[in-house]
């Protein structure tokens, strides 16, 4: 598995659309193939920052994803509400643990 943990500068006052056009992509990704979990952060003390991290089966899952028109769509409409380019870094993952919610 790999996760990419991506940091965005969002403008002032754009943060809610942002999150939801966020909530509708990763709902995008739920049927794809690899995908494993999202998440949407935003750090304490910085409410104009979004850390987004994705965990997927491999990197070639992650960008047959990001070449999906509903996805290029939804670039477009991110980018537009973002102060400065975002950045990205990728992890191999060595372990995973997680609660049973269940």
């Amino acid at each position: 598995m790999i996760t990419v943990i991506t940091t965005t500068k969002l403008r002032k006052g754009t943060e809610q659309e942002w999150d939801a056009t966020i909530r509708e992509r990763f709902e995008s990704a739920h049927e794809r193939p690899g995908w494993v979990s999202s998440q949407l952060l935003s750090p304490v003390g910085a409410p104009d920052t979004r850390v987004l991290v994705g965990t997927w089966g491999t990197r070639e899952d992650w960008e047959a994803w990001h070449n999906t028109p509903a996805f290029l769509d939804q670039r477009g409409r991110l980018e537009a509400l973002e102060a400065e380019p975002s950045t990205s870094a990728w992890y191999t993952v060595v372990a995973d643990g997680k609660a049973d919610l269940a």
